[in-house]
Formats: C-alpha cells, structure tokens, sequence
C-alpha cells in the first residue's frame, strides 16, 4: 500500500488535488484553502501526468484542474479520472479566466463536475470548495423559489431550509415578478437568489423571468443571483439560458448536494460583489 493512501485511510481529513502549471497559483490556492479549511491536505501538481500518477497512487475529496496544462487538455485529465481511476465520482472543478466562453459554448463537457471563474478571486474560490468537502451546516438568505410542482416544491424547500435558508415559494412566474416588484416599490430587491425551474405551467417560463429580472429590474449577476434548474440536456438551449443571465444551472432531477453547494456559493458571491460596491 503506497504511503499517501494509507495516510488516507487513516485520516478524516479532506485532500484537494491542485492541478495548475502555475507554481504560483498552485501555492497562493493552498494557502487560501488552509486557512478556510483547518487541517485539510492540499496536494498540488504541474502538469496533468503528475495528476495521473497522484491519482493512481492515493484517494482526493475533489480535485481542480485548469484548462490549459503543459502536457494535456484539462478536460482530457477529467476524463481519465472518470475512466481510469476507482474515484469516478469525485468532484472535478475546471478552474479558468476563460471558463466563461466554454461555459456559454457549454463545452465543459459530461466529465466536468463545475467550473469556476478565476477572476473572482482565489478567496471566492476557496470558499466554493468548502461548499463541496465541509458544507455549512447553516446559512442566511432570501430564496425566491419558483416552481409549478408542489410536490417538488415541497421536498425542495424542505431540503433548502435544512441549511436555514428562507424560502418565498410561488408557483408561476407572474407571481414572482409581482413579489419583486412590490420590493421594489419598497426599495428592497426581494430576495438574495432566485431559484427557478425553466418549464413552469403559466404563460411564462423560467427564461421569461430570467430576461425580465436582468432588463426590466436591471439586477446584474451580483445584484440578484438566478439560479436555474433545467431537464434539457440541449447543449444549445443550456447555452441561452447562461447567456440570458444565468449565473448557474442546476439539471434535474437534482442532486441535493450539488444545488446546495451552488445555491450557497451564489449567496457568498454575491455578498462578497456587494461589500465590494459591484454589480457584476
């Protein structure tokens, strides 16, 4: 048994894969997970067959990964994990300034478990892994809810207000929109993310109100985060929607773990966007 998976074995520590041909990327990502993360193991590399080996010889809770390495696509590295390691379901982050054209390309491809955009900063970014290896076990927020189901909407709410999120659920999206503008006339936003299904039985969808929030109410991204879920795998129509203003997708049938971890992500973002005085 090789040394690193024995330590494994013997440690509840999470262990992050660093794979990044910048030494300096590599060090700065370390330092900030160590310290948003107390104890946890982080293993960096340069190159994606170190990554191979690394991953042959040992066990990682979540592994990031730039597009661009020296010897290989960072996509290609995603895939060889997928396929050729015992750790097929461990979370794969692309990491990337140039993650956002791909994103709306949605040519991250199946492999992918997310992606991140570097320009928002290796703080943000730590924080996003945690969200993966040590969720929160709580949180604060406003979550305007917008789904047709009520079954659904029921287990969804439930699931959200674990983490004690507050959840405003409406079952159409004119209702949404009345919600956010009766804020409005109060001066409030109405809510700190927007959580929406795109296929909704009223007149108008998901895509409807994601135009209407990002043009008529002018909120950017930072502003008022929408998160969408979506059954279309249409690479093209997934496309839209980012282009639109999503800030993320969530496909269904949901996994309760990666909406969480996207939706609390929004949240921290968007509050970090608006300490800044931004609106992205």
């Amino acid at each position: 048994m090789s040394t690193s998976l024995s330590n494994r074995l013997v440690s509840t520590e999470p262990r992050v894969l660093v794979v990044d041909g910048s030494r300096m990327v590599r060090q700065l990502l370390a330092r900030m997970l160590q310290a948003e993360l107390p104890g946890v193991e982080v293993v960096g590399c340069g190159s994606g067959g170190e990554a191979q080996q690394l991953l042959r010889e040992g066990v990682f809770d979540f592994i990031t990964v730039a597009l661009r390495l020296p010897d290989m696509d960072g996509l290609e590295l995603a895939r060889f994990v997928r396929e050729s390691t015992p750790q097929a379901y461990v979370p794969i982050v692309v990491v990337s300034g140039d993650v956002d054209d791909r994103l709306h390309r949605r040519t991250l491809g199946e492999d992918v478990t997310d992606y991140f955009d570097k320009s928002l900063g290796f703080q943000a970014l730590a924080e996003f892994i945690r969200g993966y290896v040590r969720p929160e076990g709580s949180a604060e927020g406003e979550v305007l809810y917008v789904e047709d189901s009520r079954v659904v909407a029921l287990a969804t709410r439930r699931m959200l207000e674990k983490y004690g999120l507050t959840v405003h659920h409406v079952v159409s999206v004119e209702d949404a929109l009345a919600m956010l503008e009766t804020a409005r006339v109060r001066g409030e936003v109405g809510a700190d993310v927007v959580l929406t299904d795109v296929s909704l039985k009223g007149e108008l969808t998901g895509g409807d109100l994601l135009e209407r929030i990002r043009g008529e109410f002018g909120y950017g991204k930072g502003r008022l985060p929408v998160l969408v879920m979506t059954g279309d795998e249409n690479p093209a129509n997934q496309a839209a929607l980012i282009k639109v203003g999503a800030n993320d997708l969530v496909e269904k049938p949901v996994d309760e773990k990666l909406l969480t971890t996207k939706l609390l992500f929004q949240l921290r973002v968007a509050r970090h966007l608006r300490q800044r005085g931004a609106d992205a």
